[in-house]
C-alpha cells in the first residue's frame, strides 16, 4: 500500500515540476526591457506549407540589449518570417536589409512595465491554479485509497505531504514571479 502512496506523491512532484517548467517558459515570454531570444519562440514560420519554429529557420542572435537580429538560412525565407513575426503580434516591427531582419525594442515606459509586471503576476496565477489542481487530483487519488481500505492515519500523513509539497511549489511560483516583476521594473 505505500509503494502506492508513494507513487502518487512522486507522480504529483513531477507533474509540480512541469507546471513549473511551463510557467518559466511562459515568463521568459514576457519582455523585461532587454532583448530576449526567447520573445520569438512562440513564432511560428510559414516553411513550404508547415508552421516552423523560428530557430529552424533562422540564426536567433543578440547584438546588443535593445536587438535581436534574424538571419534566415534561406534568403527567400526573410518575407515569411517578416510576416509570422507581425502576425504574431509580439508587439515588434521587423525591418530587414535584405539579408538581415532587425527588430528594434524601444524601452518601455512606466505603465508598459506595470502592464508587463500584472501580465506576469497572472501567468503566476495560471500556475497556482495548476499546482493545486494537481494537489486535489493527487488527494482524491488517496481518499479512493481509504475507501478501499487504507488507514485514516496513513491518509491523513499523505496529505500533509501532499500539501506540504504543494506549499513549497507555491512558494516557488511567488518567487519566479517576484523576481520577473523585478527584472521587468529595473529601468
Amino acid at each position: 500500500m505505500s509503494e502506492v502512496l508513494e507513487q502518487v506523491i512522486d507522480d504529483l512532484s513531477k507533474n509540480m515540476t512541469k507546471a513549473i517548467g511551463h510557467l518559466e517558459s511562459e515568463l521568459s515570454k514576457i519582455r523585461a526591457g532587454k532583448a530576449n531570444p526567447q520573445i520569438l519562440d512562440g513564432v511560428f514560420v510559414d516553411y513550404y506549407g508547415s508552421p516552423t519554429p523560428m530557430n529552424q529557420v533562422a540564426n536567433v542572435s543578440i547584438p546588443d540589449a535593445r536587438t535581436i537580429t534574424i538571419q534566415p538560412y534561406e534568403k527567400k525565407m526573410i518575407q515569411p518570417i517578416e510576416k509570422a513575426i507581425i502576425a504574431s503580434n509580439i508587439g515588434l516591427n521587423p525591418q530587414n536589409d535584405g539579408i538581415i531582419i532587425r527588430l528594434y525594442l524601444p524601452p518601455l515606459t512606466e505603465e508598459r512595465r506595470k502592464e508587463y509586471a500584472k501580465k506576469a503576476y497572472n501567468e503566476g496565477e495560471q500556475g497556482k491554479i495548476a499546482i493545486r489542481s494537481i494537489r486535489r487530483d493527487s488527494i482524491e487519488v488517496i481518499r479512493k485509497m481509504q475507501k478501499d481500505g487504507m488507514s485514516e492515519d496513513l491518509t491523513k500523513d499523505a496529505e500533509g505531504r501532499i500539501q506540504g509539497i504543494t506549499d513549497k511549489f507555491i512558494a516557488l511560483v511567488d518567487s519566479h514571479c517576484k523576481d520577473k516583476e523585478k527584472e521587468i521594473m529595473t529601468v
